[in-house]
């Protein structure tokens, strides 16, 4: 199961998941579910905000609606490899995420010196729409981590993702720069995510409430953007008793 798909239109649900829920989990999904084609990937991605970070702000407070825009890769990329631009919304529970596969160095112009894209598509167009909506995005985080997706075996649409070693950085915001940064998890905690186009499988439902394993508010945008403000508020501390 797997292969390139340019939108999406399902709902999304996160569980933050301490190790011993996870391995009961794997253990009950086994005959309901397999893991995808590619295994365990490293997912790496840049996300484009405002320099005064109004898209994430804007995301915390948990609106109706909210956008982000990303490039994605599927691994470290190399000059000439396949990226993906990203744009993701959220309306009223719904998600929505349209991409474009573009060169490495034809995304890079696109988003960071803000050349036209060389491939013009509908999706390209939506892309330039929200550029220009907020005018002056710019690379605001790299975020990167480890992805085990699986699917149901009687219908595909339905898949599960766990991650673990999630990692962010505000400096060297490359792809190519390698998944290296400071870690949002605990250790041997993992976040899941169920994708599904409508109502969770009662099979599923049904796992989740025996384990009682519940779904959480969890961004990794979010959650590196406050470290950040929390390195920098220690940063200040520190400065201010060096200098009393």
């Amino acid at each position: 199961m797997g292969g390139f798909q340019d939108t999406f239109k399902r709902y999304e649900m996160k569980y933050l998941l301490e190790e011993k829920k996870y391995d009961l989990l794997r253990e009950r999904l086994q005959e309901k579910m397999e893991v995808d084609h590619f295994g365990k990937v490293t997912i790496c991605n840049i996300y484009f905000d405002t320099p005064e970070h109004l898209l994430i702000r804007t995301s915390m407070d948990k609106p109706v609606y909210k956008e982000k825009l990303r490039l994605r890769s599927y691994g470290t990329p190399d000059e000439g490899d396949k990226v993906f631009v990203e744009i993701k919304k959220k309306y009223k529970g719904v998600v929505y995420k349209r991409r474009e596969k573009l060169e490495l160095t034809d995304a890079e112009h696109y988003l960071y010196d803000n050349y036209p894209s060389k491939k013009q598509t509908q999706i390209t167009k939506e892309i330039d729409w929200f550029i220009k909506s907020y005018q002056n995005l710019i690379p605001s985080m790299y975020i990167s981590y480890e992805r085990v997706a699986m699917y149901a075996v009687d219908n595909p649409e339905v898949r599960v993702t766990f991650d673990n070693n999630i990692l962010w950085r505000e400096e060297e915001l490359w792809l190519e720069s390698g998944a290296w940064g400071n870690p949002i998890l605990k250790e041997g905690q993992r976040l899941m995510e169920i994708k599904i186009p409508g109502t969770m499988p009662l099979w599923l439902a049904h796992i989740l409430n025996e384990l009682e394993i519940f779904p959480s508010s969890f961004s990794k945008y979010g959650k590196g953007y406050l470290q950040s403000i929390e390195i920098q508020k220690e940063t200040i501390t520190k400065g201010e008793k060096l200098y009393a």
